[in-house]
């Protein structure tokens, strides 16, 4: 049975989704009624996910979360809310959150958001087999995965952890099309709107790279992904 950290200081709502999720969710849910109880909580045991309110007493939700991350990088945290400004949100994400829910919602979305957080974490958890192919041709490029380096005319690029992953990934799928989900879900092991534009830049810095051979393309392919095109 996965066990669930709620943290809500009104005591009505805190008491309706404890039973609710135990009942429908089949879930250990332990609550906690302000930030320092909480932040005692997830000391004292293991969680599989925590659902913090944001404004609280004592201790706001944000800060809460913040130093539930210093304590566990992984566990997937649902900041839940009645501020629906995109600043908020976006404060939300940048503490280490992995959703954002908006007072007042419906239960049933709060269990649908839980159970595809929580499939993800197991999807995360699985090894994924390592791709046996490192080194690649590109064009009149030469990419090395393991020493991510790029080598053209006698010059090299080094790139960065997630540049390297990212080109491994359109190398494995050249001509064909990468997902935008599959790439996400890959390497940063979260599909959201955050990491999304981060992905963007570090394709701009491989467009970059590989801009000295015409025949090399990195091709968006509109509603799907993107195409390493070598002609």
């Amino acid at each position: 049975m996965k066990t669930i950290l709620l943290v809500e200081d009104d005591p009505n709502l805190g008491l309706l989704l404890q039973d609710y999720l135990q009942l429908k969710g089949k879930f250990d849910v332990v609550l906690c009624m302000d930030g320092d109880e909480g932040l005692k909580a997830f000391s004292k045991q293991d969680f599989d996910l925590c659902i913090l309110d944001v404004m609280m007493p004592k201790k706001d939700g944000f800060t809460l979360g913040k130093e539930i991350r210093k304590l566990n990088q992984q566990v997937p945290i649902i900041f839940a809310t009645a501020k629906a400004m995109i600043e908020d949100k976006a404060s939300a994400y940048d503490l280490g959150g992995d959703d954002y829910i908006t007072k007042p919602f419906r239960i049933e979305e709060l269990l649908l958001r839980i159970n595809a957080l929580l499939k993800r974490m197991s999807v995360k958890e699985t090894p994924e087999p390592v791709p046996a192919q490192t080194q690649f041709q590109i064009g009149d490029y030469t990419f090395d995965y393991t020493t991510q380096l790029i080598h053209y005319q006698g010059q090299q690029q080094k790139l960065s952890t997630k540049e390297a992953e990212l080109l491994q990934l359109l190398c494995l799928k050249k001509n064909a099309v990468l997902t935008r989900e599959e790439a996400l879900l890959s390497i940063w092991h979260d599909d959201n709107y955050f990491n999304g534009r981060s992905m963007d830049v570090f394709l701009s810095k491989l467009r970059k790279y590989l801009r000295e051979d015409p025949k090399v393309e990195i091709l968006n392919v509109h509603g799907k992904g993107y195409k390493l095109l070598v002609n």
